[in-house]
């Protein structure tokens, strides 16, 4: 009996059976871990190194690492002997981390499934879990996990805190979030949450001077963790930063959460606990 799933690209991907060697993008690797499915190997974006991001990298501490950008040519990717090559896609027409001509040289056909602005996180989450059940895992268990976690977001929401998400870029540079550009963010406004955007700027990100943030005037600054952003122990020699921090509590977010609805309550989880002890502090 044959296997086939359609990615959020349009494309088919059909097999004789069901295939058993996966090789991921980090991120989505540590999505199917999550969800019942064991990667072969993972391998990283160009904004990776050469070793993985932990941020990215879940639970996936044992799985190979193929490593990233322009290292991952077909010969790389095809020492795994992968059956299937799962990726993200940010715009619907080409994955984010591999090349398909290094995936189809290596023998594997590519999925790529949608994680940009113009997809809502309940449906990454979903499109995920019915990957991995088609690819044998266990996608069903953890939803009561997170319908926990948003109930205690909806439940602190009310309580007027302003939110702020950003990148460190450097002493001199900043990248702001826009938050219906990320779904995480997005679905933290649609639970009731002040996520402020940043103003003029790119799609994504609005990159400006760290003076701009501090003008912003967050209550909670969301600090993103991945390994391509400077670390903010590594900015206190930067006055506005040390304004910004001293005003507002700062809490770890990463952009690139494993697609799996265990890693998204945990972080909803952090958001709701420390918004309420914002909101203590404040009555």
């Amino acid at each position: 009996m044959g296997w086939d799933f359609t990615d959020d690209r349009g494309i088919t991907v059909r097999l004789a059976a069901r295939p058993e060697r996966v090789a991921a993008y980090v991120r989505a690797g540590a999505g199917l871990w999550d969800l019942g499915v064991r990667p072969v190997a993972v391998y990283g974006s160009g904004h990776d190194g050469d070793e993985p991001d932990r941020a990215k990298s879940g639970s996936l501490a044992d799985v190979p690492y193929l490593g990233a950008g322009r290292s991952l040519d077909h010969a790389t990717v095809g020492s795994v002997r992968p059956d299937l090559v799962v990726d993200v896609t940010y715009d619907g027409k080409k994955p984010y981390a591999v090349t398909e001509p290094a995936a189809e040289r290596a023998g594997a056909p590519v999925l790529a499934l949608a994680v940009g602005a113009d997809t809502s996180l309940p449906r990454v989450l979903a499109r995920f879990a019915e990957l991995a059940g088609a690819l044998g895992g266990e996608p069903a268990g953890r939803e009561h996990e997170l319908a926990a976690a948003e109930d205690a977001v909806r439940a602190v929401a009310p309580v007027p805190l302003k939110v702020l998400a950003l990148s460190a870029a450097g002493p001199g540079q900043v990248h702001l979030a826009r938050p219906r550009a990320w779904p995480e963010l997005r679905h933290l406004a649609d639970l009731g949450v002040e996520l402020t955007d940043p103003g003029e700027g790119g799609a994504n990100w609005s990159t400006t001077t760290w003076d701009r943030a501090v003008q912003l005037a967050p209550d909670l600054v969301l600090a993103d963790v991945r390994g391509n952003a400077v670390p903010v122990a590594e900015l206190e020699s930067v006055p506005a930063w040390r304004t910004l921090a001293s005003a507002a509590t700062v809490a770890p977010w990463n952009p690139e959460l494993p697609c799996s609805a265990r890693a998204y309550a945990a972080f909803f989880r952090s958001v709701a606990q420390t918004l309420a002890e914002l909101a203590a502090t404040e009555s």
